[in-house]
């Protein structure tokens, strides 16, 4: 199965603490989205760039979040892939193969950047330190966010938001790769149809379990 991009399913770092008045409020906001959230929807562009210097690749897609737990993660283009997460499993479909494979959430979620903007509050805290930092590159307020175990995977995620929009988030896994996702025409609370949150494999779907 081709690599999803996203590391380890789906959904942030500088070296140097921002001023207070530069990015104050940015793990505020965090909260503020935590606490407020039900659903989401945007459109991504994602950007895989890896250590070697090789080009990077690009990606477009589009995603629903529906806290606490279920998602769904649609590459569009330059291939079709999909990722859906009903809460108690994760599906990442491949239409090209026609090969689906499963985990369970909890496996799949534990201390990832998935959990940042699918789990809890209470998840949030016990799985990774968080630290307001400046960029350096934009208008955006960043917070940081480093996973507490070493078996997570990433080194670190930024998480970026203009005002109260999230806007962007960048992933650093262990081996040098980063992953750059901007969001665009995102929408808070929306009302999301049920169905779109649960993957029925099509038929004659190759299914490997984890």
């Amino acid at each position: 199965m081709k690599s999803f991009g996203l590391p380890r399913v789906f959904f942030g770092a500088a070296l140097f603490l921002a001023s207070r008045i530069a990015c104050a409020g940015a793990i505020d906001t965090l909260n503020r989205f935590l606490g407020s959230t039900r659903t989401l929807r945007a459109e991504f562009t994602q950007t895989v760039t890896a250590k070697n210097g090789k080009p990077p690749r690009q990606s477009e897609g589009r995603m629903i979040v529906s806290r606490p737990g279920k998602f769904r993660w649609e590459i569009d283009r330059p291939y079709s892939q999909l990722i859906v997460g009903d809460g108690q499993k994760i599906w990442m479909y491949d239409p090209d193969l026609n090969q689906a494979t499963f985990k369970s959430a909890e496996a799949a979620f534990s201390g990832t950047p998935a959990a940042l903007l699918i789990g809890g509050k209470s998840a949030l805290d016990e799985a990774f330190h968080l630290r307001e930092i400046d960029s350096g590159k934009d208008a955006l307020e960043w917070l940081e966010a480093k996973p507490k175990t070493q078996e997570s995977g990433f080194e670190k995620i930024r998480i970026g938001f203009s005002g109260n929009y999230l806007a962007a988030m960048e992933i650093h896994d262990n081996f040098g790769q980063t992953t750059s996702l901007r969001f665009s025409r995102v929408e808070y609370n929306p009302a999301i149809e049920p169905a779109l949150l649960i993957f029925t494999p099509p038929d004659g779907t190759d299914i490997l379990g984890e």
